[in-house]
């Protein structure tokens, strides 16, 4: 009976051990969607405090929504936005992006500190 007991036990803790439920599928599916999201930022040719910053999302999900601070305590939204700075120089502006895959949400925060002259 401890024989059986304990090999009931080991196939228990074995089983469960390497079973996957779909929610921790969605977190290993969202952790890696975070690679394919990059942020891109360039300077206005007339204006030099104005930034243009994108979000690309190169992965198998759904970009869902992007907001932005642009460390002047300023905010915005969208995947593709500009920006204007009232001073000169050295910001970090956050995105925080929201990808949907396999009906899960995922979200990543990418950031780039721009210098403004």
């Amino acid at each position: 009976m401890k024989k059986i007991l304990t090999i009931s036990v080991f196939a228990l803790v074995f089983f469960i051990s390497n079973s996957c439920s779909k929610a921790e599928e969605s977190i290993v599916d969202c952790a890696f969607e975070s690679a394919y999201v990059q942020i891109h930022n360039s300077t206005d040719g007339t204006n030099p405090k104005l930034m243009n910053y994108s979000i690309e999302y190169t992965g198998s999900g759904t970009l869902q929504s992007v907001t932005w601070t642009f460390g002047d305590g300023k905010t915005g939204t969208g995947a593709v936005v500009t920006h204007t700075y009232a001073a000169a120089g050295t910001y970090e502006a956050v995105a925080t992006v929201t990808v949907k895959k396999d009906g899960s949400e995922c979200g990543t925060t990418k950031k780039r500190t721009v210098t403004v002259n």
